[in-house]
């Protein structure tokens, strides 16, 4: 089914359970096959649960093969694209719902209104930006959503490593390093996301009182 969103609601509610479950990644395929087949195993293991998936309605690459696989196992898959990538015909045919909107702002907002979590698979610039975005609202304490990384192949093995100097650096609290729950297997980090328990910290005090420390060293 074909829509095109004229409106959009607030997302940050934090009493979504995870009957959709959004998942960024790539449009390309990648270079190493590992990144297919866990995409394939992810959208095997949301029917499994089911799930239902929101993603960015793509046919191609990592993209593709996680909906083609929710649609192959019987599941829901939800696509949410802008007009352009419409007009160049890359969306998926057959999704069980499609959205279409004007600009990939619209997108990231939809996408995050539909779902009750986010998985992360390999990917590019549009995967990381999509992935930080989510974070960046939750480490407000603007959502309670569970954030999580299949890291594949040890595909995030350095970003996880460049992570953690964020928080040694004193920009990142360690209890918002810790809401992006990791694993390689599908249905492992599903279960961690049933488990999850969101932080509730004052950002802003937190970022205060570092800020009168270091001021305080720097002035002595």
């Amino acid at each position: 089914m074909l829509r095109r969103r004229l409106f959009f609601g607030d997302w940050f509610n934090k009493g979504m359970t995870m009957q959709r479950l959004c998942v960024f990644c790539g449009s390309s395929p990648g270079a190493n096959a590992a990144y297919l087949a866990a995409a394939h195993a992810l959208g095997q293991a949301l029917v499994q649960k089911k799930i239902a998936l929101v993603y960015g309605g793509g046919s191609f690459g990592i993209m593709g093969e996680v909906a083609r696989a929710v649609l192959a196992a019987g599941g829901q898959a939800i696509g949410v694209i802008t007009e352009e990538l419409m007009d160049k015909e890359v969306a998926l045919k057959g999704l069980s719902d499609l959205w279409v909107v004007g600009t990939m702002a619209e997108r990231k907002t939809l996408m995050a209104d539909l779902s009750g979590g986010f998985i992360t698979l390999p990917g590019g610039y549009g995967t990381l930006d999509e992935l930080f975005e989510i974070l960046s609202i939750a480490q407000l304490d603007n959502h309670e959503k569970p954030c999580g990384l299949l890291n594949v192949a040890h595909f995030y093995d350095d970003l996880l490593r460049f992570l953690d100097h964020t928080v040694d650096q004193l920009f990142v609290q360690p209890e918002h390093r810790a809401m992006i729950l990791v694993d390689g297997d599908p249905a492992a980090l599903l279960d961690r996301f049933d488990a999850y328990q969101p932080p509730h910290l004052d950002k802003a005090e937190w970022v205060r009182r570092i800020d009168s420390a270091q001021r305080g060293e720097v002035q002595s």
